[in-house]
């Protein structure tokens, strides 16, 4: 409580950030013609080609912030609690983790993953939501759940049909990309087969039948000696 990873001091700039930061604004307003990638491609060609006397002098303020946030840095976890460490401990963990998230969804996305099926609710909404009343989008939605409800069997059977097509579709073109991944021994990103529990053999259950059976004899008679004792 009271304290977040927001207040770690940060990382010092590299060299070269250090220097990207600095000329930015004059290369933006000598090239305002250029998108932000260009104009990055252009500021790391300027940084290739400075001389190392000039470079020097970046590197030397980099250690000059790096030995300051060393000090700042040890300030800052000794002012901790054990409590707060691993409150701040968690909070990194799930930041890692949704970052790592984020990338593995933008790899399926540039490997061009199919999409899902879609369900008959969603063809629904994507027909009507731009029609549907409602001023945020979350009313629409919901105006569009409660009609959703209302219609009977025959008014949804339209938009379940083409779900069931969208599974059809669906199913087809992942079993294509499934194949091509493995051509390109990207195996982990096919769909693990779940184990469907074994299901019992008539011997099986007449061998399991047969154990409790003989179980349960062997109690009774440990009880009427028992009792005859």
């Amino acid at each position: 409580r009271g304290i977040s990873s927001e207040q770690r001091p940060r990382r010092p700039l590299t060299a070269y950030f250090r220097f990207l930061k600095e000329t930015r604004p004059a290369f933006r307003e000598r090239h305002p013609e250029m998108s932000n990638m260009e104009l990055v491609k252009k500021i790391a060609g300027a940084w290739k080609e400075l001389p190392a006397s000039q470079k020097q002098v970046y590197e030397e303020a980099r250690k000059t912030d790096w030995q300051r946030y060393g000090e700042q840095l040890a300030a800052y976890k000794a002012q901790l609690t054990p409590a707060q460490v691993a409150a701040l401990k968690e909070e990194r963990k799930k930041r890692l983790a949704k970052r790592r998230s984020f990338r593995a969804k933008r790899e399926l996305t540039v490997l061009g993953k199919p999409k899902r099926p879609r369900s008959g609710f969603n063809i629904f909404v994507s027909e009507n939501f731009r029609e549907s009343e409602g001023v945020s989008p979350v009313a629409k939605l919901k105006k569009l759940f409660d009609a959703w409800r209302k219609m009977s069997d025959s008014q949804k059977q339209p938009y379940l049909q083409l779900a069931e097509d969208d599974k059809v579709r669906y199913e087809n073109e992942i079993k294509s990309w499934e194949s091509k991944m493995v051509e390109l021994g990207r195996e982990d990103l096919i769909r693990s087969k779940k184990q469907s529990p074994k299901k019992k053999t008539a011997e099986t259950a007449k061998q399991t039948g047969a154990a409790k059976s003989s179980s349960h004899g062997k109690k009774g008679k440990s009880k009427l000696k028992k009792s005859e004792e």
